[in-house]
């Protein structure tokens, strides 16, 4: 199975989903045809399941990496560091989750809203903590969101090359300090 998923991976953000074929898949795992079906029904849903892993295992790497932190400060900046460093090894994820929009809306909106669920609970905690301002934490989840996804396009897949240290240590400045005087 890992090598279907590998490989649909790889093709699925090379070619796209409508431009590749379950025979591609097979092929490039080096697996016969049937040997998918033993996994998966048909092509979409190797997608949903590699959403959905790629996801659980963004999460879990997230949570390993910032689980010694001691303030939700230090936990989103190594949370960030840990997304970039995921993101630079599944490049095609970002190109994965932006096409589910047209493969499977449901998957695309589900791909968020289960990331921002885990984080609105995070952001709850360090209000109650007094670590973060009483604002809505849905609507800073998703703008801490925002962020990281869009400097991981600039960075990691428009420049294809690695965050700069500096790039994150600006976004934390302005996470806890904004940008107006």
């Amino acid at each position: 199975m890992e090598k279907i998923c590998d490989s649909a991976e790889k093709l699925f953000s090379q070619k796209g989903y409508y431009n590749t074929s379950i025979n591609d898949i097979t092929s490039d795992a080096n697996v016969a045809p049937g040997t998918f079906y033993i996994y998966f029904n048909d092509k979409k849903s190797v997608f949903q399941y590699l959403i959905h892993d790629l996801s659980k295992e963004l999460r879990r790497q997230i949570r390993s990496e910032s689980a010694n932190c001691k303030t939700r400060y230090e936990a989103e900046f190594q949370g960030m560091k840990s997304f970039f460093k995921f993101v630079q090894s599944h490049v095609g994820l970002y190109k994965i989750i932006w096409e589910a929009q047209f493969v499977d809306f449901d998957i695309f909106k589900d791909y968020y809203d289960s990331f921002a669920e885990r984080y609105i609970m995070n952001i709850k905690g360090a209000q109650e903590a007094g670590e973060m301002k009483e604002m809505d934490p849905e609507a800073l989840a998703y703008c801490l969101m925002g962020i990281s996804n869009f400097i991981g396009l600039k960075w990691l897949i428009f420049e294809e090359k690695e965050v700069p240290d500096e790039v994150i240590t600006q976004i934390m400045a302005f996470i806890k300090s904004g940008i107006f005087k």
